[in-house]
């Protein structure tokens, strides 16, 4: 019978297979298997320090007289005697709770409701951390011994292949659990906890497995110049994630009403505590409870909570997938084309916006909403923006060939920009101007209905000294320093020297993070010398002390810079597509 069953999974899954083999051996398995009971008896017995024993205070919890006295007592103090409360205390402090009064069977749910929630936060790290050093591990190996590319040529498809690695590499991992299963589903019973929460919270965690497993492929794939490092930070930023969160989910000052709740999202903490208000020590589930996207109530049903995070770790992962197949077969390639980074842009940006939009303490119109917002939506979408630069800026070879491919007329059917948009290998130029106009469509939005809602009650949502014609032009002004940033990374890319990447990098990181700090350490701040900081990366910092004219002044010297830049890019290019067809008619 497990001959036949290991023939099954070797059609089904080859991959799946190899990996099983290497793994499922008869000490691996005997000692993930006792690993298990051994973890399971610890949080067991762990639990019965605080049994209630033969010396039971008589206000403990689970004594059945604890009202009583603790009525007394209270009874006395405000009586204010000092002789009452003495002799009270004394008696609290030398007699015990009869074994008759003690609420074995209340100290029992607890008992099974702390072992629920240990195993609940014990799964979470064990497969998200553990499983992520694993995947990431193997690939290393499989690098390091050349068998990663013999897989690559292998038959099976590319979804066959990463299948088999999420579900084989952390196979022991899964075994751990597996293992400890039948124990945690007996003290979630036990404790009285509705089995469709505890189904929704093991649907939470294969889906977040599947989403973390296939971002460690992805990085141990696209990261192969870390060497032997890549595990550790791998699974490092993960342990970090995980417990940076599970602060910000036990924190009672800590809300969900702005936009940073699409990346708690990521994090299976917050609808575990939404579940589990105990795990916490949370009432009523908070901050989830309050929960809105584009004002729709998600925190008002298990249902809608369960299904939003599921829908959005299946959404991502999908996501990650495609980009795993891209680089999976083409490992110089990018990660994604242009095609999925306006596709990526346009999500982020429904996610970013929709958590933004919810009802605040005040009841804030949704103007005001994202006055409030602004300044991480503005992070965020940079980190998106430099993000895409590094990842869709093709390298020298692939821009020789297709200037090439243009410059023998191979593609006389395809106008330029067609190209430009849609080739992979021609310059990211449109492709980035194109996402920077996705980003700002909402905003645009957002400027022309703050007219409306200030004609309807006369009230300028935005700053007396912030016109609306300035904050068009800060707009402007980004969406020109973005373009700027995104034509010296390809400028850099179309050098010969090795190692462009790292410079192409270190260069925009340079004069995007640095100009800010050393204006902030020299004493030169926004609202001293706004014209200097309307050269800088964050822009928006000067535009209430700066004058419009200097606002504009400012975007006509970055146009020109922009265009003086392209002018040299498209002469680069041209000359690359020249001497590529030189060499190749030399060749022959």
């Amino acid at each position: 019978m497990m001959l036949n069953l290991i023939d099954k999974i070797g059609d089904w899954n080859p991959q799946l297979l190899r990996e099983l083999k290497g793994r499922l051996k008869f000490f691996n398995v005997a000692i993930a298997v006792a690993t298990s009971l051994l973890l399971q008896l610890v949080v067991f017995l762990y639990q019965f320090r605080d049994f209630p024993g033969d010396e039971y205070s008589l206000t403990g919890e689970y004594c059945r007289l604890r009202k009583v006295y603790e009525w007394r007592q209270k009874e006395i103090y405000q009586q204010s005697s000092p002789s009452k409360i003495n002799d009270l205390n004394d008696l609290i402090s030398n007699n015990f709770c009869p074994e008759n009064e003690i609420d074995l069977q209340l100290w029992w749910r607890d008992h099974w409701e702390y072992i629920f929630l240990a195993f609940s936060v014990i799964f979470v790290f064990t497969l998200l951390v553990a499983g992520t050093y694993l995947l990431i591990n193997d690939l290393a190996k499989e690098e390091t011994r050349g068998t990663l590319n013999f897989i690559r040529l292998s038959p099976q498809s590319e979804t066959s292949i990463l299948t088999g690695k999420l579900l084989g590499v952390p196979s022991l991992i899964y075994l751990v659990i597996l293992a400890a299963i039948p124990l945690h589903l007996w003290a979630g019973r036990s404790a009285k906890i509705a089995f469709s929460y505890i189904l929704s919270y093991y649907a939470i965690l294969a889906a977040s497995c599947i989403l973390f497993y296939s971002a460690a492929l992805l990085f141990g794939l696209v990261s192969r110049w870390f060497s032997g490092f890549q595990p550790w930070l791998g699974s490092g930023a993960v342990l970090l994630f995980l417990f940076t969160t599970m602060v910000l989910a036990s924190s009672y000052n800590n809300n969900l009403n702005n936009s940073t709740a699409w990346f708690r999202l990521f994090s299976p903490w917050d609808v575990t505590n939404y579940l589990f208000p105990n795990l916490f020590n949370l009432s009523n589930g908070y901050p989830l409870k309050n929960w809105q996207f584009f004002y729709l109530p998600l925190g008002a049903s298990v249902v809608s909570v369960v299904g939003f995070h599921l829908l959005n770790f299946g959404l991502c992962s999908y996501g990650i997938l495609q980009a795993l197949k891209r680089c999976f077969r083409n490992p110089e390639g990018s990660i994604i084309s242009k095609k999925q980074s306006y596709l990526l842009v346009a999500f982020c940006q429904f996610m970013m916006w929709g958590f933004a939009l919810q009802v605040g303490k005040n009841n804030e119109r949704w103007v005001e909403q994202v006055g409030e917002n602004y300044i991480l939506l503005v992070l965020y979408n940079l980190a998106l923006i430099l993000s895409l630069i590094a990842v869709l800026s093709p390298h020298r070879q692939d821009v020789q060939d297709w200037a090439r491919y243009r410059h023998q007329g191979f593609s006389s059917h395809k106008s330029v920009w067609q190209d430009l948009i849609w080739a992979e290998k021609s310059p990211a130029l449109v492709a980035i101007a194109i996402n920077l106009t996705i980003v700002t469509i909402p905003w645009l939005v957002w400027i022309s209905f703050t007219s409306v809602f200030d004609a309807n009650d006369g009230q300028n949502l935005l700053s007396h000294d912030i016109g609306r014609f300035k904050v068009l032009l800060a707009i402007a002004l980004s969406i020109s320093l973005m373009m700027i940033y995104a034509t010296v990374a390809q400028l850099i890319l179309l050098l010969k020297t090795p190692k462009r990447s790292f410079w192409a990098i270190g260069t925009i990181g340079a004069i995007t993070f640095l100009p800010p700090m050393i204006l902030e350490v020299i004493g030169i701040s926004s609202w001293k010398y706004p014209n200097v900081w309307l050269f800088s990366t964050f822009p928006w910092a000067a535009i209430e002390y700066a004058g419009t004219t200097t606002i504009f002044m400012a975007l006509l010297a970055e146009l020109s810079v922009l265009a003086l830049l392209n002018f040299q890019l498209t002469r680069q290019v041209r000359l690359a597509g020249e001497s590529a067809t030189k060499a190749l008619l030399a060749g022959r």
